[in-house]
């Protein structure tokens, strides 16, 4: 299978004549959905402090990211939006050790702002406003926020009554991106997608209660076939110290 666009992770380019300093290692990390935008601003962060270590972004959903790394794609560490991935790849041989908990997520209901509906007063019950034709989630299949928006659906009892209604994305980002388009009127995402600016601005958010659906706990794995096992984990240390969960607290995530 190939994997167009990621470069061989850890690839040390070797010294060019007159150049001070080699290139930096290259870490190939695939992480869940939710964290585009907060690891984004991660990497920025953690590069400023370690200026020998670049690293290589990309994202989906955790359980197609799994299936890409079982199948042979070169990256050097995983974080996922739940735990279960993480521990497969384990169970698999794949990881270099135990998976590691570096914060757990929330999930938000949005809805259009010009709907003029209350779901801090009238809960579930704005989703079955008439002009709400599409509600946005993530594929439960391979998304653990499509789970648990499914999860919170079904604790709800409301399920049934707005299956058909449901458009099923990729990932938790691009349902935000579906919601962002005007391709739905109402979906549940993360915490941290509905945030974003321009949701925000243009809709109403209202925090799933936690007892709803199955707590995110989110985890991460270095993976086994690595070439730059050092860089990976001082960037998990990174991830998992207290700048790093500073930084995913600003984004609306709580401690692992």
């Amino acid at each position: 299978m190939k994997f167009a666009g990621l470069l061989l992770s850890c690839a040390l380019a070797l010294g060019i004549p007159g150049q001070a300093q080699p290139k930096p290692v290259q870490v190939a990390i695939a992480a869940a959905g939710d964290l585009r935008g907060p690891l984004e601003e991660l990497r920025t962060a953690f590069e400023a402090g370690h200026p020998g270590i670049q690293l290589q972004l990309s994202f989906g959903a955790s359980g197609s990211l799994t299936a890409q790394i079982q199948q042979g794609a070169p990256f050097d560490l995983f974080l996922s939006a739940d735990e279960g991935f993480p521990q497969q790849l384990q169970k698999a041989g794949l990881a270099a050790g135990e998976p590691f908990p570096y914060t757990t997520g929330s999930l938000t209901l949005w809805l259009r702002k010009d709907l003029n509906q209350d779901p801090a007063k009238d809960g579930w019950q704005v989703l079955f406003n008439p002009a709400i034709q599409k509600i946005s989630i993530a594929n439960p299949a391979v998304a653990p926020y499509g789970r648990a928006a499914e999860a919170a659906l079904r604790h709800a009892g409301i399920y049934d009554r707005v299956k058909p209604r449901l458009v099923f994305a990729d990932n938790v980002a691009q349902a935000a991106q579906f919601l962002q388009a005007g391709s739905a009127e109402a979906g549940l995402v993360s915490t941290t997608q509905a945030s974003n600016p321009v949701l925000r601005t243009a809709g109403v958010l209202w925090t799933v209660p936690a007892d709803a659906y199955p707590p995110l706990r989110q985890a991460g794995v270095i993976l086994k076939r690595t070439q730059c096992p050092a860089q990976a984990e001082a960037f998990r240390a990174f991830l998992t110290g207290p700048q790093g969960q500073a930084m995913l607290a600003k984004h609306g995530y709580r401690k692992p």
